[in-house]
């Protein structure tokens, strides 16, 4: 009864591990792309505005702490206080 038990066991887990498998997620308009393309985590309002130049649009601090959010024609950048926290690829 023993063995039955552990040959049980053994096919058990065979057949488990056979079926593990996973999925791969693709977003249409999404890409990774390259630092270049927008400015990173930690760059100040000064460097930005120097690498991307001067934004197409700046909305006013809004919270505690103050989030600013500059657009550009290609991605927005979000800063809390002087710092970038976020820039997102425009669609």
């Amino acid at each position: 009864m023993a063995k039955l038990r552990t040959i049980s066991l053994v096919a058990l887990l065979l057949a488990a591990m056979g079926s593990a498998n996973a999925d791969t997620l693709q977003m249409q308009g999404a890409s990774a792309g390259s630092n270049d393309e927008r400015p990173t985590r930690g760059m100040t309002q000064a460097s930005v505005e120097s690498k991307y130049g001067s934004p197409a649009a700046v909305k006013a601090p809004v919270g505690d702490p103050p989030i600013t959010r500059w657009e550009y024609a290609n991605f927005v950048v979000f800063f809390e206080h002087d710092k970038v926290i976020h820039a997102v690829v425009k669609r």
